[in-house]
């Protein structure tokens, strides 16, 4: 099974991506949708959100 490849792997989030992160959670949004629409991996999304107390829903 391959890997996912991640344009933004390993790069800085910029502050456009942080607003995004925010707006998306906000609207109720999952990690995994929200990752995705950032093009970045679920961990690194999670990751960021924690560090920066941006609460993102739990979907089952």
């Amino acid at each position: 099974m391959a890997k996912d490849h991640f344009e933004r792997h390993k790069q800085p989030w910029t502050g456009e991506e942080a607003g995004q992160l925010r707006t998306l959670a906000s609207k109720g949004q999952g990690l995994k949708q929200i990752a995705k629409a950032l093009n970045r991996s679920e961990e690194s999304t999670k990751s960021f959100a924690k560090q920066n107390k941006i609460k993102i829903a739990k979907k089952r």
